[in-house]
């Protein structure tokens, strides 16, 4: 049997960075994971770039039952501590958008940086392990691998969300927390792109690879940022945002112009732009594949402003400031970034990240019911909640 003081499963952002921290204290740790690599969703993030942490990260950008929970872990390791290591290592970064920061070259800086750190820590990380099995004992746990038996004090859940299977993600952590009696908020795919309905897919589908610049919002909450147009229906950071906000049958408000009142712009236009097509006042806002796009999805004719009447007008500017569209659902775990829901908070530490009624037992990151906006807020929580636990399993 192999005797550690602490056991990681999981080779991710919390994972390694939660091992590194516990072997600062001198605790002998091993960080066990099943795939080849460590860090997959961390070298894919940001387009190969890694938008490691957001410089506006606070508890208000956090998704969970407990809104509260992720405040404990957020002040005590901020945005500031990670991007100080990161200075420390001398990896180059810059802020792309919102705060959000992107190393210079690519993720597989902050990959490294997370092994230099768990080395210097004396942290053993093995990969291409199975986890069998895992049992409380005595003195703590026993788990039970494809490489052989393990002994802990502390085990480390760190196994991430069902997001992108294609890396590797599964059940595992859920399971495990059911086996101790944790219960287990409903799970499903956020920061993921929207499908359409036929109907609708099969206007928007032609202009696939346009974006626009939108509001889009959904049950008393919006985001302006870019909106991508692709072959199975919407994407781009502001719908990706919206994704964690919807839930099925909700319809999306999308204002297509968010720095004009719509209503002023048409009766601008019956006064300085009566003899022009809609579809020439439209190209004012919008490439040309998306103006035919919108008055064929919308049933405008194209005739000169002079021609529509006034409630005509009203309703197009209606569908410009506020389009109403109903997604048929989304892409799923399969291109999802993070999963919303997860172990529930209400068993958890927030100071520790323990089960408050298993000793020894931690959750940390993805798994968690903590689900962050687009933008680095999710590896930042990675960061916060792994460095929580690191002071003390």
């Amino acid at each position: 049997m192999i005797e550690r003081d602490v056991i990681v499963i999981g080779a991710g952002a919390a994972g390694l960075f939660c091992a590194a921290e516990a072997g600062k204290r001198g605790r002998r740790v091993e960080v066990l994971d099943n795939a080849k690599k460590v860090g997959r969703k961390i070298l894919i993030s940001g387009g190969g770039r890694c938008n490691f942490t957001n410089m506006y990260a606070s508890p208000a950008n956090f998704l969970s039952q407990n809104p509260h929970f992720c405040k404990s872990a957020l002040s005590r390791y901020t945005q500031w501590d990670f991007i100080a290591l990161v200075e420390k290592y001398g990896i180059p970064y810059h802020e792309k958008t919102l705060g959000q920061l992107f190393c210079d070259n690519s993720a597989k800086d902050i990959v490294a940086m997370l092994l230099a750190e768990c080395e210097q820590s004396n942290v053993v990380v093995t990969t291409r392990t199975e986890i069998l099995r895992v049992e409380k004992s005595g003195t703590g746990y026993h788990v039970e691998t494809s490489k052989g038996l393990y002994h802990c004090e502390s085990l480390v859940i760190a196994s991430g969300g069902l997001s992108m299977p294609k890396l590797g993600a599964t059940p595992f952590g859920y399971q495990l927390a059911t086996q101790f009696g944790l219960s287990i908020e409903p799970t499903r795919a956020a920061l993921v792109p929207f499908t359409l309905h036929d109907h609708d897919k099969a206007v928007l589908a032609e202009i696939s690879g346009v974006s626009v610049d939108v509001y889009a919002s959904c049950n008393d909450t919006g985001f302006r940022e870019q909106m991508l147009f692709t072959h199975r229906g919407l994407s781009g950071p502001s719908i990706l945002q919206i994704s964690s906000f919807w839930e099925p049958g909700n319809t999306l408000q999308i204002n297509l112009i968010p720095d004009s009142d719509a209503h002023s712009l048409v009766a601008e236009w019956r006064i300085k732009n009566r003899e022009s097509l809609l579809s020439t006042c439209l190209s004012e806002f919008f490439p040309k594949r998306l103006t035919s796009a919108l008055m064929q999805i919308n049933q405008w004719e194209n005739k000169p402003v002079k021609q529509y009447t006034s409630n005509e007008l009203a309703c197009i500017a209606d569908s410009l400031n506020e389009w109403q569209l109903k997604p048929n659902g989304t892409e799923g775990y399969r291109t999802a970034e993070v999963t919303l829901g997860g172990v529930s908070t209400g068993q958890l530490s927030s100071k520790t990240m323990m089960a408050k009624d298993v000793n020894g037992l931690y959750f940390i990151g993805e798994v968690v019911d903590v689900t962050g906006w687009l933008g680095g807020y999710n590896f930042q929580w990675a960061w916060s909640s792994g460095w929580a636990a690191g002071q003390v399993v």
